[in-house]
């Protein structure tokens, strides 16, 4: 779980006041980062090796070493930084190839990163430049569900975007999720 600054003004938040939480079934908690702007998209790899997380403000999803047995991170690396056309990441998951689908506000678009490579290897345009997370979904995972935002759009940018805020399902993709994890609590 994550924390993120207050804004300042609309629009503007407090820079680095954000952290990013661990919570053990126990109920303790420890911190695993902090100075984060708005912790955001996280996921683990297939094997639970590696905690991949999304600081929105750095446009980067970063990778960590991550210890199953502990839950302890370690050893950040920038897996990918975000190219100005996709604008910021923000909601994450992973399909069942290990690859990572990141949700890219005011890009209009959703991308997905090989997190071997680093590299984007696909992009799937949405009609509405607000998309804010994605997760896969239907009986066999084979269908992706896409949310867009709208809060804070004026009557002007309503007209011009009218699909804003509406949830997207995407078929075809030729790639399936798998089930999210639960807290065991």
């Amino acid at each position: 779980s994550g924390t993120m600054a207050e804004e300042t003004a609309p629009g503007v938040r407090a820079r680095r006041q954000g952290a990013l939480y661990t919570l053990f079934p126990d109920h303790s908690v420890i911190k695993q980062l902090d100075q984060l702007d708005i912790s955001n998209g996280l996921d683990w790899s297939l094997d639970h090796k590696t905690f991949f997380h999304i600081d929105s403000l750095s446009y980067a999803v970063h990778a960590f070493n991550y210890d199953v047995h502990t839950g302890k991170i370690a050893c950040p690396k920038l897996l990918y930084h975000l190219e100005k056309e996709e604008q910021m990441p923000d909601g994450m998951c992973i399909d069942a190839e290990g690859k990572l689908w990141v949700a890219c506000i005011d890009g209009g678009r959703v991308i997905r990163i090989d997190p071997e490579t680093g590299k984007r290897i696909q992009t799937v345009r949405l009609p509405t430049p607000r998309i804010t997370s994605c997760c896969f979904g239907g009986k066999d995972y084979s269908e992706m569900y896409v949310t867009s935002a709208y809060d804070g759009l004026d009557e002007a940018t309503l007209a011009k975007e009218p699909h804003a805020g509406e949830i997207f399902k995407i078929t075809g993709l030729g790639v399936k999720g798998i089930p999210q994890n639960f807290y065991a609590a």
